[in-house]
């Protein structure tokens, strides 16, 4: 009978855990988007922020996002993807993998502000890029490599070791086994890592204060050439992303119709990063389905 009202009591306080936090994640969505849907149209979507008058908007600053998106990710990706490959199908037990697993977890739990300042000194400084959108992919880069690598590595060892043994048998190279036996099995769980990385970015911005930025030249997208200033596609101009916008709106801005921007600025933040989560799951249930056949 004791282990009966044992097992119902455990039972119970899981599921008062898993409800607390539903019950928490859905009231911040509900407070966020009610204070922040009045603000959101398409003028407000495309148009430029405004420093002094009422009614700006928040374009410039999702492209920014996206573009710095898109930078970092070209670079987390592929060094995370190799990386995670080698820490687990050609990596040995050894002080070195251990050292390069200790680095991963410590960079793993290393405080983004502690990142935007090494930024601010390596990539801003030493490197000459200044506050730029390469200098803050770069940040950003370091903070989400190691979970690519972590999240490589992991799925890459839930493949299941006959798949190995078998193309290796049929005569296939241990790369070739990679590429068109592992790779592919792990991809939903990969998709959903590279995606969850990609959700970081947009949240992020304590490393990007030190390194993006917090100001975007006027933006003409008629403008081809890559390195002229007003480019939106220069890599090397400053560029203010909607985290940091949000921050500079709720710190120092003097607009009079502040609320209504940083309200509708971290709605249109949030519906983002909720819409990354549902697109990895939803991606990773495809690809789950399609590679067993369904």
């Amino acid at each position: 009978m004791k282990a009966q009202v044992k097992d119902k009591l455990a039972t119970g306080s899981f599921y008062f855990g898993a409800g607390l936090v539903v019950l928490l994640l859905f009231s911040l969505l509900v407070y966020i988007i009610l204070h922040g849907y009045q603000a959101i149209d398409l003028d407000f979507l495309l148009s430029e922020p405004e420093t002094l008058r009422a009614g700006g908007g928040i374009g410039p600053n999702i492209f920014n996002s996206f573009y710095l998106l898109f930078l970092s990710m070209a670079l987390t990706a592929p060094l995370g993807i190799l990386g995670g490959i080698y820490l687990a199908e050609y990596a040995r037990q050894n002080s070195l993998t251990n050292l390069i697993r200790l680095s991963i977890e410590a960079l793993t739990s290393l405080p983004s502000i502690v990142v935007g300042l090494f930024g601010l000194l390596v990539f801003v400084t030493m490197f000459g890029f200044g506050y730029s959108l390469v200098a803050g992919a770069l940040a950003l880069t370091v903070i989400n490599l190691p979970l690519m690598v972590r999240v490589t590595e992991e799925n890459l060892r839930t493949v299941p070791g006959e798949l190995r043994e078998a193309s290796l048998s049929l005569g296939a190279t241990k790369w070739q086994t990679i590429c068109r036996v592992v790779l592919p099995s792990a991809l939903p769980g990969l998709i959903t890592g590279v995606i969850i990385a990609a959700g970081r970015v947009f949240g992020e911005a304590a490393a990007l204060l030190f390194t993006a930025g917090m100001t975007t030249p006027h933006l003409d997208f008629t403008q081809l050439d890559l390195l002229h200033p007003t480019s939106p596609w220069n890599p090397f101009r400053p560029g203010e992303t909607l985290a940091v916008h949000i921050w500079k709106i709720n710190s120092e801005a003097l607009i009079p119709d502040i609320r209504r921007v940083a309200d509708g600025s971290a709605a249109v933040l949030v519906l983002i990063v909720l819409s990354f989560n549902l697109l990895a799951r939803w991606l990773a249930r495809r690809f789950s389905t399609r590679l067993a056949g369904k």
